[in-house]
């Protein structure tokens, strides 16, 4: 009996620990090489051409010489600003706006409708039109990326701000607290799982928005170089490029999640968490 009482208790207190451990970092690390392992023979032993799917040892060896040579580090630091730019452009947007729909009723019924047919509209049909109007350089690039990353930073803020006990508000309504004061007390604070939960989406889609800017137009960033080493038919290059945007997006993940338990240490992590729109 305790023996399944214990079994019971450690099953509930792991449920949704995020928190990693060093058997979760060995096992992904195996998985990870695993996987590499078994690609690497598969290419060797059915001698698939690089020109199809380069072999992970002709990718890291092109990624090295990326590196190595200097080539790839402008690249990577115009695509980096225009992830970062349009990311927080976005965010801080998406919460000022979220916060108002959240709030007032007026904003909720004659801005957010349209908001949602925006999002309707396919981001690559816009982005022509966004050189167009603001050119090749980075100004189409950063807002393509903020545009990208908003709805889901969006969504988040106003089913958090919006998702508050009855009870918490209508004590405050019996303490005389003001709106301001609802908000800064209950409502923010119990929004701000939610509200990191988009802007970890966001961070991620982020770096979508960046490339996509880049493939309609541009003449540099990794975007750019994806298309120039399609165009040669690189594909162990591409692959590459392909490494480093998804390390990129990690990151900025990463950070948005320790930015998560740094400020929301009052809750816990895990399967009550809200995990976005």
């Amino acid at each position: 009996m305790t023996a399944k009482r214990k079994k019971r208790n450690w099953n509930a207190d792991s449920f949704g620990d995020e928190r990693w451990t060093r058997k979760d970092v060995v096992l992904s690390g195996a998985m990870l090489v695993l996987f590499l392992l078994l690609w690497e023979i598969g290419i060797r032993v059915l001698k698939v051409p690089e020109l199809i799917v380069p072999a992970p040892s002709a990718v890291f060896e092109a990624l090295r010489l990326s590196l190595v040579s200097g080539f790839l580090l402008p690249h990577i630091g115009v695509t980096l600003f225009e992830v970062v730019a349009g990311y927080l452009i976005g965010a801080l947007a998406a919460l000022a706006l979220g916060c108002a729909v959240a709030q007032f009723r007026i904003v909720d019924r004659v801005i957010y409708p349209y908001i949602v047919c925006f999002q309707a509209v396919p981001k690559v049909a816009l982005a022509p039109l966004l050189v167009i109007w603001f050119g090749f350089g980075l100004s189409s690039k950063v807002l393509m990326t903020a545009i990208i990353s908003f709805f889901p930073i969006l969504v988040n803020t106003v089913v958090g701000v919006k998702t508050v006990e009855r009870e918490r508000i209508e004590l405050m309504i019996a303490l005389n607290a003001t709106r301001w004061q609802t908000f800064m007390q209950v409502r923010l604070p119990s929004a701000l799982p939610f509200i990191f939960a988009g802007l970890e989406i966001g961070a991620v889609m982020a770096v979508i928005g960046a490339v996509v800017g880049e493939f309609v137009g541009a003449d540099g960033g990794l975007g750019y170089m994806l298309l120039v080493y399609q165009a040669d038919l690189k594909n162990a290059f591409v692959f590459a490029i392909l490494i480093i945007l998804a390390a990129m997006g990690m990151i900025l993940h990463a950070l948005i999640v320790a930015a998560h338990r740094h400020f929301v240490f009052w809750t816990r992590t895990g399967g009550d968490r809200p995990t976005g729109v």
